[in-house]
């Protein structure tokens, strides 16, 4: 029997109420179900408690699932749009300077320095905000997760090439917004 066939078994016994056949399910994807939440998450706990919570939606939702995909991609499918809505939910503590690869920090440690870092921080959060959200969530996931533009994909249900466009879109209405503030350094310095 080929792995298709054989979860389409377990989520048929699942369905009809055998509990036994919903913990094969639950023992055979914890791993890949939190690797999935700690990575978009990065954090432990969030990642344990978001574990929980997918396979609780999806027990509710087996009558949704199509047995003509893996059970394992429409799992993760709900963990990806679980763990969106729980980093929505951390809007106002989004991105810091220090997280994104893609802004460049100095090496001058002063107060003034540590002033202009901060005025920079909140352009960089409010800009940020005004991305639509497909972007935000591509860039959120490659800059800060450093997620492959193929995990990203997968992860949004996307193609690579639409990702790379989004990404591509995002970083040039960044600098485009932070530009449009007064923040004329960064239209070489930042996003190119």
């Amino acid at each position: 029997m080929d792995l298709l066939a054989e979860e389409a078994l377990i989520t048929r016994r699942a369905r009809s109420g055998d509990q036994a056949a919903f913990a094969d399910l639950v023992n055979r994807y914890t791993g890949a179900v939190y690797n999935q939440a700690y990575r978009m998450l990065g954090n432990a706990q969030e990642a344990e408690d978001a574990v929980q919570e997918v396979f609780l939606r999806a027990y509710r939702r087996l009558d949704t699932y199509d047995s003509s995909r893996r059970f394992v991609t429409w799992l993760l499918t709900i963990g990806s749009n679980y763990c969106i809505d729980r980093l929505r939910r951390r809007r106002m503590n989004w991105l810091t300077l220090d997280d994104v690869a893609f802004w460049l920090t100095s090496s001058e440690a002063g107060p003034e320095r540590q002033a202009l870092d901060a005025e920079q921080h909140d352009h960089v959060q409010q800009a940020l905000q005004t991305l639509p959200e497909g972007y935000r969530s591509v860039t959120f996931l490659r800059y800060w997760h450093d997620l492959s533009y193929l995990e990203i994909a997968e992860m949004l249900n996307l193609t690579e090439a639409t990702v790379k466009t989004r990404l591509h879109r995002a970083r040039k209405m960044l600098r485009d917004r932070l530009c449009e503030d007064g923040e004329e350094q960064w239209k070489t310095e930042i996003l190119t």
